[in-house]
């Protein structure tokens, strides 16, 4: 059975750093030691080893002391309601990713335009005692009004920030001092199988507690952020988003942010930010406002057992290149399509989403060393990473470009992989489609290969073919295995 994946977070739409360690709280020695393997004497192996005696952590003491310095956050904000479509109950009943990263929105009045006034709960941490708080990116998105109220139901306005849809961090201030602080850990130094514990406001239920155990360590998820998520089975719920992950020594070691589920509730899959991730976007935040990523230009495939025989790798690990950007930083680098990328900075690369988890840690500017598998030999590639805010502006400027062409595309040649994965001789990618085209049903990833019907090669082609045409132009497009002719109004 398919699940559908949510945030861990909002009732409704709309809806952290000083580091401080505390007292260490240890988890407790195990009760029984294990046994020396015995012989079985009638089969002549040895007997099963019996498993170590562990008691449970306490943890009454992490909750206690540290759950002061959770907070429920609410929120007040509109959105504009969406138009009314009799399928779209069916749609969602029958796509098990429908709303895949869903917001749990309050259900507002169904029909044409117009806002829709939204309240929203989440749950948030403080990390300095003169009032910074980390929550959520979407538990605050699109929020006019944000209060926060600690435990002693004292409450305050808050001011975002700043927030980063990318890692989906928001970092919050409210003016007070002398308040209480969560230490921080390291989320490098998690472990798969420790306990952890989670405190928030689900359903609204300020400074709840639930415990689990850490599932797995760097999933990346079906979105744009590139995360390395700590997968864990603790009980998030709605309003859960933005709290704290803590491990047995009272540490916030991550941000809980997301659960994967087909009823909207917990059902055993939460994926917390790794508070590495997070104290970066606050760093960057409180020092100048804004957030930057690093950017490497390169899109990557999983190595399968058939990658792996093709390629003469002794197993299927590392992240294949399907495709480097022109001009980009893996260019620069010298990377190519068709290598596989082994290790970034000497860290092994398992899974191809590893990549990005690792770039998504690092900063504009910084300095790469690639290990990288071609044609049967190790390379070794070093260089600097991009800033991914270059590659907007770019995407701007094209669009900008293309709207003078009265048609909103953003278009590039195919590279010669893409040729021969497509069986195209020529043709135009769609980067990013705008304005009319995106109105018309044009998608990103299709290929123009005509307009009015004459073949394109060049960006200039377009340019001239559109010039020339007064009221609409035909594009032959190629989606998949398809070919289709969409009319375009210039207007």
């Amino acid at each position: 059975m398919f699940l559908a994946l949510a945030t861990a977070g909002v009732v409704g739409a709309g809806a952290a750093i000083a580091v401080q360690h505390s007292q260490a709280f240890a988890s407790p020695a195990p009760v029984a030691a294990i046994t020396a393997p015995a012989t079985n004497a009638a089969q002549g192996a040895p007997a099963p080893v019996p498993a170590p005696m562990i008691s449970l952590p306490d943890f009454s003491v992490i909750a206690s002391r540290n759950g002061p310095a959770v907070v429920n956050i609410s929120t007040v904000g509109s959105t504009k309601a969406a138009s009314f479509r009799g399928d779209q109950d069916a749609d969602a009943d029958n796509d098990p990713f429908f709303e895949f990263f869903r917001r749990f929105q309050q259900p507002g009045p169904r029909g044409r335009g117009g806002a829709v006034p939204t309240h929203g709960v989440g749950s948030g941490f403080i990390v300095s005692a003169d009032g910074i708080i980390l929550t959520n990116a979407h538990v605050v998105r699109d929020a006019s009004e944000v209060t926060v109220k600690l435990t002693d139901r004292r409450e305050f306005r808050a001011k975002v920030l700043g927030s980063d849809p990318k890692t989906d961090v928001a970092v919050l201030k409210i003016d007070a001092k002398n308040l209480p602080v969560v230490p921080l850990g390291r989320s490098n130094d998690v472990k798969v199988g420790e306990w952890v514990l989670a405190i928030g406001s689900p359903f609204g239920l300020e400074n709840t507690v639930t415990a689990g155990v850490v599932s797995a360590k760097g999933r990346s998820l079906p979105d744009d952020s590139n995360v390395p998520f700590i997968q864990t089975d603790v009980a998030i719920n709605p309003g859960n988003s933005g709290g704290p992950l803590f491990n047995t020594r009272g540490e916030v070691i991550g941000i809980n942010s997301q659960i994967y589920s087909q009823s909207g509730g917990y059902q055993g899959l939460s994926f917390s930010i790794p508070i590495d991730v997070a104290t970066r976007v606050r760093d960057q935040v409180v020092k100048t406002g804004k957030v930057v990523h690093a950017r490497l230009g390169v899109m990557v495939q999983e190595v399968n057992q058939g990658f792996a025989d093709s390629f003469d790798l002794e197993s299927p690990e590392g992240a294949l290149v399907a495709n480097v950007e022109r001009g980009g930083p893996a260019d620069k680098l010298g990377l190519k399509a068709g290598d596989v990328i082994r290790k970034m900075n000497g860290q092994k690369i398992v899974a191809s989403g590893d990549l990005p988890a690792m770039v998504s840690l690092a900063m504009p500017g910084d300095k790469v060393t690639l290990e990288v598998w071609r044609q049967g030999k190790t390379v070794s590639l070093e260089g600097k990473l991009g800033n991914a805010s270059d590659r907007n502006v770019a995407a701007v400027q094209n669009d900008e470009a293309a709207s003078k062409l009265r048609l909103g595309l953003s278009l590039r040649q195919l590279d010669p992989m893409e040729r021969r994965e497509s069986g195209l001789s020529s043709g135009l990618l769609i980067e990013d489609a705008g304005g009319a085209a995106l109105s018309a049903g044009v998608q990103p990833g299709d290929v123009l290969l005509s307009v009015n019907g004459r073949p394109v090669t060049s960006v200039g082609d377009v340019r001239d073919l559109v010039a020339k045409s007064s009221k609409s132009v035909a594009l032959l497009i190629q989606r998949g295995d398809e070919r289709i002719f969409i009319p375009v109004r210039l207007g």
